[in-house]
């Protein structure tokens, strides 16, 4: 897509990104470990997203300078998106420790760089991962500092970005790729908090490894809590408070069609009239990620996200997950601004095809880091009758 080659070179020590007459050309070592190329060669692609790249030649794996470094750290963060991107890594990996996940990880052909950081995005504990590289220091020898710093949904905000290990760290006990040690550190926010260690590919010429830290904090941020789903009806949500339903439209509707739309149509049909007002004078090739949200009864409103394409069978999902992210970061907004709650189906997961893991994961990035509460809404299980006939 963006008209660049690539080019195996041996001689070089990780992967770079040079111009030439016939457009961008990625050139990588095929010796080091398969997941580590695969991880370098997208660190240079995401290079390709800055206007500028042709104007010096990237070495990935260099030691940043201090101009650099920060444009580095995106390529890394752009990089682990690309090879593992949302929707990527199932739940389920919430208590695995270090060595665990790190097992886990070989099932994906990925680094640990991008492994640790997807599983900061999907878990439902409060953990923040950091990746912190070695310097000399003349007085001290070597210390780490931290490059970035992703935390999970539910973490507490931790400005460590740019902070020193301490020397008595457990992270200088991981000397070598894949070495891991663990302790009880409070370093890192002011309290103590479980903290697992794993070296990590380091720069081409450093003595030492990068680490990779693991934090488990004992609390969580008291502006988030986590999704919560009930049975129920959400056409009745449930609760006090300002209310912002969520239901997901196809970018043709002009009325709500079936399903839990059909029922709001029945029980509001001023509150479809307005949508009908709101959504017919914008152009179907301009509704994807649209947001029109009217007024149900006192306190409770309808968001209408624009994020299927086309309606009727087909064979592949209609939901279109770029434009369900771009309504529900209006949602937020909308949420934040009136100090609402949002309730929802498993928008997405039905007509339009979409993965509800997926979607969970845009519902986390979204609303629950923001510090909106959600609630999700699923029908309750229908009572099994006795088979008096079968065999």
């Amino acid at each position: 897509m963006l008209g660049a080659t690539t080019s195996a070179n041996a001689s070089i020590a990780d992967a770079r990104l040079l111009t030439s007459a016939h457009g961008a050309i990625v050139e990588y070592n095929p010796q080091q470990a398969r997941e580590r190329v695969r991880f370098s060669i997208a660190h240079e692609v995401a290079h390709m997203l800055f206007p500028d790249w042709a104007d010096e030649v990237r070495n990935r794996g260099g030691t940043p300078s201090s101009d650099d470094w920060q444009l580095e750290m995106l390529c890394n963060i752009a990089a682990s998106e690309f090879v593992m991107p949302i929707g990527s890594l199932p739940q389920g990996l919430t208590t695995a420790s270090i060595e665990e996940l790190m097992r886990e990880r070989r099932r994906y052909d990925v680094s640990a760089e991008a492994f640790l950081i997807r599983f900061a995005r999907v878990t439902d504990e409060p953990v923040s991962v950091f990746f912190a590289s070695p310097l000399d220091n003349p007085e001290t020898g070597r210390v780490y500092r931290i490059d970035y710093v992703v935390g999970s949904p539910l973490a507490p905000r931790a400005a460590a970005q740019g902070i020193v290990l301490p020397p008595t760290s457990a992270a200088y006990s991981c000397t070598a790729i894949g070495h891991t040690d663990h302790a009880v550190e409070n370093w890192f926010t002011g309290a103590d908090a479980r903290i697992e260690f794993v070296g990590i590919s380091g720069y081409p010429g450093a003595r030492y490894p990068r680490v990779a830290g693991l934090v488990r904090h004992t609390s969580i941020d008291q502006a988030k809590t986590p999704i919560r789903y009930v049975h129920g009806d959400v056409t009745k949500p449930i609760g006090d408070g300002v209310k912002i339903i969520c239901q997901l439209v196809n970018d043709r509707a002009i009325k709500w069609g079936g399903g839990i739309a059909k029922r709001f149509a029945r029980l509001h049909p001023a509150a479809e009239e307005a949508f009908s007002q709101a959504v017919m004078p914008v152009p179907t090739r301009d509704r994807l990620g649209k947001v029109i949200i009217v007024d149900l009864d006192a306190g409770v409103r309808l968001a209408s996200i624009v994020a299927q394409e086309g309606f009727g069978a087909s064979l592949f999902p209609r939901i279109r997950y770029r434009a369900l992210q771009q309504g529900l970061a209006e949602v937020a907004a909308a949420a934040l601004n009136a100090g609402a709650g949002v309730h929802m189906p498993k928008i997405g997961s039905g007509s339009a095809g979409g993965d509800w893991g997926v979607v969970e994961e845009i519902v986390e990035d979204e609303l629950v880091r923001k510090g909106v509460q959600v609630t999700v809404y699923d029908l309750p299980p229908r009572r099994q009758q006795l088979d008096l006939f079968g065999g």
